[in-house]
């Protein structure tokens, strides 16, 4: 949470998040607000969000969500626009949210991916440097950078090995190089959160839980009205022998939260739940929430290349230095994400 003492009672704490359009900015945004509500003698947030490719006028559903954040168009790969942002905004905090996150995309989007992730870092360093030198920021990295390290090591803790084993991972964990560099010769504050898989409600289809939570709810709508005795619809898949660390979006954004209050910088933190289950069974809890027939077949074309076999954290860390515990079990957040998708394939009522 934003914390509630000040030596400026009037004066509001300004807060800019990049990527603010996304899932995970989105959720962070209504954890924000709802946190400012209960604590109300606080100050008062003012929160500026930043979108790209998009421009705001292109996201109704986000300014009737978010109607008090104000949003600007930003492109992390062009330096003078990311230090007239900043310069705009003169942010207290900022959480630094925009990427090209998808493993699979950032195969066939290298340099995009690098530009964008790691420069685009810089440049917004850079700029936190010149134009909000007291700001407090947290760099969104990823249990990617961890690469594969075997069962005898799981599960991993900050001081593990890092390998990257994709332009993804790649770009983080330089990222994370750069963020420790400017933490320690530029003394700023920058705090490294590492998430680890995430899902939830409000999630993009072209993340595993969430494509599968989309393709049962249209085979749902499809279904609805045929008699029992039809055939089982396909849900095509990819590689379910994958083991992952899977983790609640909201618990995530309070994670982050707290780290960018209370976090030490220059220092990494895994945001994770400790618990590392195969995609199989995953797909199985998905399955057995749908209200149709549905055969599971492995389609190629979702097999990833280079993924990483197994991951699993500990939150030992986070939770020793800011008090974070994991609130939403699996069951509860593959429930909502199914729900949302039923209701996003059904349409506004009418």
């Amino acid at each position: 949470m934003m914390s509630a003492s000040s030596k400026h009672p009037g004066k509001p704490l300004r807060v800019l998040i990049t990527g603010a359009t996304g899932f995970v900015g989105r959720h962070l945004i209504a954890y924000l607000e709802a946190e400012e509500k209960r604590n109300k003698s606080g100050r008062r947030l003012e929160i500026t969000g930043t979108c790209y490719p998009e421009r705001p006028d292109e996201c109704p559903d986000f300014r009737a969500a978010a109607p008090r954040v104000m949003l600007l168009p930003l492109d992390l790969r062009d330096p003078g626009a990311v230090s007239v942002a900043v310069a705009a905004c003169r942010p207290d905090r900022i959480f630094h949210l925009a990427a090209i996150s998808r493993v699979r995309a950032s195969w066939d989007l290298r340099r995009e991916t690098i530009e964008t992730n790691l420069m685009g870092t810089f440049h917004l360093f850079e700029a936190a440097r010149l134009r909000a030198p007291s700001a407090r920021i947290l760099f969104i990295s990823s249990s990617d950078v961890y690469g594969e390290q075997g069962p005898r090591r799981m599960p991993l803790r900050e001081n593990s090995p890092l390998s990257a084993v994709s332009p993804y991972g790649f770009t983080k964990l330089s990222a994370e190089e750069l963020a420790v560099f400017y933490a320690r010769m530029e003394k700023m504050a920058i705090v490294i959160a590492r998430p680890f898989t995430h899902t939830g409600p409000g999630q993009g289809p072209d993340f595993v839980c969430s494509d599968w939570a989309r393709q049962i709810a249209v085979i749902e709508a499809a279904a609805n009205g045929k008699k029992n005795g039809g055939p089982a619809a396909v849900l095509k898949v990819g590689n379910l022998s994958v083991r992952r660390d899977y983790s609640d979006v909201r618990d995530i954004v309070r994670a982050y939260a707290l780290l960018l209050e209370k976090g030490k910088s220059g220092e990494a933190y895994n945001v994770c739940s400790g618990k590392s289950l195969a995609l199989r069974e995953i797909l199985r809890m998905l399955v057995e929430k749908s209200r149709a027939k549905i055969a599971v077949k492995v389609d190629p074309d979702r097999v990833r290349q280079a993924d990483i076999p197994l991951l699993a954290g500990s939150y030992a860390r986070i939770t020793r230095e800011t008090g974070w515990r994991p609130r939403y079990d699996l069951e509860t957040t593959l429930s909502d994400l199914l729900k949302y998708w039923r209701k996003k394939v059904r349409g506004p009522a009418k």
